[in-house]
């Protein structure tokens, strides 16, 4: 990647495997609750617009996780029966999952039982796009959290989804797992144009660039004014503008700036 040689970069600033998330408090406040719930186990939720960064920013935290103490399980697909989306937690736990529910809980519940009285391994589950999963396990999942006479919280679970998901829990069904929510933390978009730029000033210089390379040209400004995910988005776009000589000296100002949307 020619351009990253160009700018001194050592990697794509807004790329997915970025080390350093730009961090304007929020994400301060989810590392807190995400350590409350390590060491008191319940349920988190994490709310939030699509491309505001949930699943990045819970990533990054669960990395600093001490992996001897605790089992990340991560579930991104959701649209799909309740019984799935337990056998997907027991295939993740490494058992053979029973078709049957009520065997399926029993094994699920034993083995996490072993896990933390026997291995000392806590379970934290992450289950992402939770705004999609069946109503039957909103419903039901309170018992299935349901250990020793509902007198030990075992297991930490953190359902990230949509805006849409704070709503579904508040409806009067849900009110036995409402009850478990310990932690809920909102992540905003950022529509400040100048708290973006700030962002994509950080990314850049974690990227490996101490000056500054934003210009005022209107592309540029075009993507201060978006979200992280629209503005990979838009970089896709730019590199096949930037493949066209015709247009170097068309909607893109200079090159300068085509280099710098590519690699945003």
């Amino acid at each position: 990647m020619h351009y990253l040689q160009h700018f001194g970069l050592t990697h794509s600033p807004l790329d997915k495997k970025a080390p350093a998330l730009w961090d304007d408090g929020t994400l301060t406040d989810l590392k807190q609750r995400f350590g409350w719930l390590l060491e008191s186990p319940g349920i988190g939720m994490l709310i939030g617009e699509p491309g505001v960064g949930k699943t990045a920013a819970l990533r990054t935290i669960c990395q600093t996780a001490n992996p001897h103490r605790y089992k990340t399980i991560y579930l991104p697909e959701t649209d799909f029966g309740r019984l799935d989306i337990y056998r997907a937690l027991a295939i993740a736990l490494g058992l053979q999952p029973s078709y049957r529910r009520s065997m399926l809980w029993r094994d699920i519940k034993q083995h996490i039982l072993d896990m933390v009285d026997n291995k000392r391994l806590q379970p934290v589950w992450i289950i992402d796009e939770a705004q999609n999963l069946p109503p039957e396990f909103f419903r039901d999942f309170p018992a299935f959290l349901n250990f020793a006479f509902d007198s030990r919280d075992i297991i930490t679970v953190w359902l990230v989804g949509h805006p849409g998901l704070d709503n579904l829990i508040h409806r009067a069904p849900y009110a036995a797992l409402k009850s478990r929510v310990q932690a809920s933390v909102r992540l905003e978009p950022t529509l400040d144009r100048e708290r973006f730029r700030q962002l994509i000033e950080h990314a850049i210089e974690k990227a490996g660039c101490s000056h500054n390379l934003l210009s005022d040209s209107e592309p540029v400004k075009k993507l201060i004014f978006s979200s992280p995910i629209e503005v990979s988005a838009r970089k896709k776009f730019s590199v096949a503008k930037y493949r066209k000589p015709a247009l170097h000296m068309g909607t893109l100002h200079h090159k300068h700036d085509i280099a710098l949307i590519y690699i945003i």
